[in-house]
């Protein structure tokens, strides 16, 4: 069979691709809901109420996925994840009110918790350590790209056919990713594409995962050996404070605009997906800077840390966006906002890959990524109200002091050596 040279990039593209489909599944109804909330007469409370399922969900998976897929393997995990939200996505349609988007919206979460567990652990297992942040800075990207193609692709086809139709759309376009996936999402020991210089390149610096694909199997627990120790708890706590940013920017951006700026859905479809471009662009840059600071300190750990508080630097320009009248300056700021976001996320979703055996890489990410999420079930079970009462203020405050507090607390206390130094010593 035809060897296929810098196969792991092609695997990353892949990985791309699938967030650039869970994230554009996901933001259809944060455009949706500029229409859906006067046919179904909904508050932002009620708004925020059905987010919160869809955050519950996604948040109670994440751990599970993770276990799931440290067992099952990322080609056999992802495959089923992936097809279960994307039917979730288009019974969307069916909907009827309050009651059965949040049915949906759960059902949603339920499969995409699996996205990032499972492409963090295909990292850990096509990378070397000096790019693994380059690599999840890449498929990051898929975050911003899917929010940003949700603006317009969304609320055009909302615009020309109806909302019920775009949630029928985004669910059915996915389905081709699985033909590439399915054919070339093989592990690297079990390629029969790979050459073999880039599978000694891939197991350059990675004792870890050499003597666990040769020796028994997953240990039966992986959630156990994860939670003994004090550096998942740390992350765990940095994901907790910083990803209701995100979730925040995913789930409001358009309705801020329509709130404040009286945008109508063809107005968000032509603006608002410039801050998820720009999250683009800072999960590129995040993953080059820290893969920078690998190559520069010969310390992994130092290197995260690092690109982490050079990010979290830039996010308090997000309190700007409720002190300025001109919209323009507010989506300047939200995109700089989401820019250091997603620089953010480039350090610190690869941090798991980093510190733990690869046999439990997924379900450490997993145990972090669920506490982000109910960082952000916290946050949207409020919000909505606090917009209510209090406009969107306090909201914006708050979003702007998270990251710097995250990145802190995760300096001083990270301690964790690299997985290929702790194996080998």
């Amino acid at each position: 069979m035809k060897k296929i040279p810098h196969l792991r990039w092609i695997i990353v593209a892949l990985l791309t691709l699938m967030t650039i489909i869970n994230y554009l599944d996901r933001n259809a109804l944060a455009v949706a809901q500029t229409v859906i909330e006067d046919e179904f007469h909904l508050t932002n409370a009620d708004y925020g109420h059905i987010v919160t399922f869809f955050l519950i969900a996604y948040g109670i998976m994440h751990p599970i996925m993770g276990r799931i897929i440290d067992r099952l393997g990322s080609r056999k995990g992802l495959t089923f994840a992936f097809i279960w939200w994307s039917v979730a996505s288009m019974l969307h349609a069916l909907s009827r009110g309050a009651l059965s988007l949040k049915v949906f919206r759960f059902t949603l979460g339920l499969g995409e918790a699996a996205n990032f567990p499972g492409a963090v652990k295909t990292v850990g297992e096509w990378f070397p350590a000096k790019e693994r942040a380059l690599a999840t800075g890449i498929f990051n990207m898929g975050a911003g790209i899917g929010g940003a193609l949700a603006m317009p692709v969304v609320g055009l086809i909302i615009y020309h056919a109806g909302w019920r139709e775009a949630f029928i759309f985004t669910g059915l376009i996915g389905f081709l990713w699985l033909i590439p996936w399915l054919a070339l999402s093989y592990t690297p020991e079990r390629h029969p594409r790979i050459t073999p210089e880039e599978l000694a390149y891939i197991r350059e610096g990675q004792p870890a995962a050499v003597k666990e694909v040769v020796g028994a199997p997953i240990a039966e627990g992986s959630w156990k050996e994860a939670i003994v120790r004090r550096d998942l708890w740390v992350l765990m706590f940095a994901r907790f404070l910083a990803d209701p940013a995100w979730l925040f920017f995913s789930f409001w951006i358009p309705k801020y605009f329509k709130d404040v700026y009286d945008f109508d859905v063809k107005k968000i479809a032509i603006f608002t997906w410039i801050p998820f471009v720009m999250s683009d662009f800072g999960s590129l840059f995040g993953g080059a800077v820290s893969s920078f600071f690998v190559r520069t300190t010969g310390n992994v750990v130092r290197a995260r840390k690092l690109g982490m508080a050079l990010s979290a630097a830039l996010m308090p320009v997000a309190i700007v966006v409720v002190h300025t009248k001109d919209w323009r300056i507010a989506l300047l700021c939200l995109s700089v906002a989401a820019f250091a976001h997603q620089s953010w996320s480039a350090s610190l979703l690869t941090f798991p890959t980093d510190i733990f055996p690869k046999r439990i890489v997924a379900s450490a990410y997993g145990l972090t990524g669920m506490a982000g999420v109910f960082g952000g079930v916290l946050s949207e079970a409020y919000v909505g109200g606090v917009i209510d009462k209090f406009g969107y203020f306090p909201v914006f405050t708050i979003v702007g002091l998270l990251h710097p507090t995250g990145a802190l607390i995760t300096w001083l206390a990270v301690r964790g050596k690299s997985s290929s130094e702790e194996v080998a010593q």
